[in-house]
Formats: structure tokens, sequence, C-alpha cells
């Protein structure tokens, strides 16, 4: 007979053949995603001493993990020996609801509020403390922008990422409102006080205008899209040149387009 102690797949400290542990895997998923983490907007393509040096990882090992990576699909490396994000880790990213899912359902009335003000629209949400861009669309001659489909931000330099701020739960509020708040430019808003004043005028007005707190030439007006459930889960926005148009103007047709963002996530999990 043989008791659990001479079951090597539940004997302590003993494993199957073949059959990692957590001891074995969670180090090496942790070294993936460091290698993953090494690729940004500013070095979409890195060599393997690139990747070494950003992952703060050897060049062995970095070395004997890009064969997994490219053999799956998540890298994939180019005729000079450089290596990018594959289209595999693109086609799995795809499957979040609050990406391409929320995406899809937003694009038709983003495209609207586009044609109609021909100016910057975008669709983004909270990842921690943290903005996320899921989508953007230019408009014809709109004044420049600083974001990018996939882009971060710091939460509290757009009108997006007051608005979502504002309906965030209250840790995650106070953890932003208790650390120092980078000046973009000479109108951003760094005062925690002044920034709780905003958020509470936010969850009153239903839209928040962020004016020249990113870049000296814009100014963002955005608006909650809410979950079946009731919850915020993204804003859309509408971005400006300033001094061109009366932001508070524009509230109206923002506050349409999210409403109407949020009545079509009636069949998404979100």
């Amino acid at each position: 007979m043989t008791g659990p102690q001479d079951d090597p797949a539940r004997a302590p400290g003993r494993q199957r053949r073949g059959v990692p542990g957590p001891e074995a895997t969670g180090p090496v998923i942790a070294r993936a995603l460091k290698i993953l983490a090494a690729f940004n907007a500013q070095h979409p393509q890195l060599s393997l001493s690139e990747l070494a040096r950003r992952s703060g990882l050897p060049v062995s090992t970095v070395h004997r993990m890009l064969g997994e990576l490219l053999a799956w699909g998540a890298l994939e490396r180019d005729a000079k020996g450089l290596y990018r994000i594959g289209l595999r880790l693109w086609e799995v990213g795809s499957l979040a609801p609050r990406g391409h899912g929320l995406r899809d359902r937003a694009l038709p009335y983003l495209e609207d509020l586009s044609q109609i003000t021909r100016e910057n629209v975008q669709l983004a949400v909270r990842e921690g403390t943290d903005l996320v861009f899921i989508e953007r669309i230019a408009g014809t001659g709109a004044v420049p922008t600083l974001t990018r489909v996939g882009g971060r931000l710091a939460i509290t330099t757009s009108g997006a990422g007051l608005v979502l701020l504002a309906h965030a739960p209250v840790g995650v509020q106070e953890e932003v409102l208790a650390r120092p708040v980078l000046r973009r430019t000479p109108f951003t808003v760094t005062d925690p006080h002044r920034l709780r004043a905003m958020l509470a005028d936010s969850r009153a007005r239903g839209y928040t205008i962020s004016d020249r707190q990113l870049s000296l030439d814009t100014v963002s007006v955005a608006a909650p899209v809410e979950s079946p459930a009731g919850d915020v889960v993204a804003a859309v926005s509408l971005v400006v040149r300033h001094g061109t148009v009366d932001a508070s103007a524009l509230a109206d047709l923002v506050r349409t387009s999210g409403r109407a963002i949020s009545r079509a996530l009636n069949t998404l999990d979100l």
C-alpha cells in the first residue's frame, strides 16, 4: 500500500516528471513578462543585448527564453535580427473586453462625434492608477495630441483621466492624491485639494474639462461611459485646440456620446 507521502504529485517538495511546480513556473513567467515589458512606444524593436539591459535579465536567460516566445508568436524577429511584439500576442490581447470589445461597441458613436466636430475623439479606460487609450480618431486639421492607442498617461492630466478618477474606488483616489503629480505645463493642477474639488465637480456635472494640463495648445472635454450595472468603465473625450472653441459648449455632445456608448454595452461583459 502507498500513502499520500508516496504519491509524487502530492508529496511536499516533489513534482511529477515534466510537470513544473509553482517554484518553477512562477519565476519563468515573471522573466517572460519582464522581456515583454521591455518594449514600449519608444522602443518597439530591440536587440538581444537591449532586451537584456531593459529587462534586467542576463543575456543567456533572455536568449534561452526568446526561442519559446518566438515559437509561440509572442515575439517576431525581423531581417536585421531585431525583436518586436508578435501578432499572436495582439490576437490574444484583442480578446480583452475592456479593449477590443468595448472599442467595437463604441466605435460608431466615436465616429459620429468625430464627423460632427472634426476634432480628436478618444476612448480611454483606467488601469490601476493609469489612463490607457483604447481608441483614438484624429480629426481633419485637428490639433496634434500626445496620445496613441495603447498609450498610457498619468490619470490626473487629462479630461478622460479625471472622469475615470472621479468614479474610481476611494482607495484609488487616495493613492493618486497622496503622491506628487508631475507638472507637464504651468496649468497642470498638482494641488490635491484642487484635484479633489475637480473630481467632485466632475461627478456633479457629468463631465470634465481639462484646460492645457497636458500640453499648452490642447483642451479636453470628457464624459463617463457606464456599464449596464451603472459602473463607470470608460471615458470618451474630445481634444480641441486651446482658444478655438468654447470647451463647455461641447460638453453636451460628449455627454450624449457617453450615454449612447453606455447603452451599447448591454451585451458586453465588463
